[in-house]
């Protein structure tokens, strides 16, 4: 089971990446939108779900996990595969899916592409109970942490990088400064933008992070 890749990209076209991981370019069908927050040359890590079939074995990608278990959840549903349960992401975010279902909003489902109205009913049946309505994808951080990590965000987005590349890389480089440090209160109030700058830059990629820093 391939449950995420992290590697460089090497093209985007027709709804698929291609990233390199160890040499070898996997080939992973992903939205629209994750396709255009992807550069070629950069750095990405993204979840993935392998669907074996008799003849064919394919890889779908998401931006975070929230996305894998709605892309699961929705592939659980009688008639939906999983290029319509990818089509599904494409149109609404697991926030939009979870407003849809317990509003009963079948609605937002017909309007995907593939999805008809038994289908879309199904969906809202089947997912009923299993999703809930949260805020943000990413958690509250105290204000010193999340002026610094904004603030990086701005500057890389600044720089050229797409705003959900962007923020994905510094929730990265934040785990990463968490993990190294035995206190979250001491670690928010040590880092600043230069140094999260940094880091986030090489979750973008030695080629882009040795670029922007001249």
């Amino acid at each position: 089971m391939i449950s995420s890749l992290r590697g460089t990209v090497l093209a985007t076209a027709d709804g698929i990446a291609v990233i390199e991981v160890g040499g070898v370019g996997f080939a992973v069908h992903i939205t629209p939108d994750h396709a255009r927050s992807l550069r070629v040359g950069s750095l990405a890590i993204v979840r993935t779900a392998l669907i074996v079939r008799e003849d064919d074995l394919s890889l779908y990608g998401f931006t975070d996990d929230d996305e894998l278990a709605i892309f699961d959840l929705l592939r659980g549903v009688s008639g939906v595969g999983p290029k319509s349960a990818l089509a599904v992401l494409g149109q609404l975010s697991p926030h939009d899916v979870a407003v849809a279902v317990n509003g009963e909003d079948d609605a937002a489902f017909r309007r995907v592409s593939g999805i008809g109205p038994k289908t879309a009913k199904l969906i809202i049946v089947s997912l009923a109970g299993k999703v809930l309505v949260t805020g943000p994808s990413h958690p509250a951080r105290s204000t010193a942490y999340g002026s610094v990590s904004d603030n990086v965000v701005i500057a890389l987005v600044g720089l050229g990088w797409p705003e959900r590349v962007a923020a994905q890389a510094v929730d990265e480089a934040l785990g990463a400064a968490l993990t190294a440090a035995s206190d979250t209160d001491v670690a928010a109030e040590q880092q600043t933008v230069s140094s999260l700058l940094r880091l986030a830059l090489v979750y973008l990629g030695p080629q882009q992070s040795s670029g922007a820093l001249r």
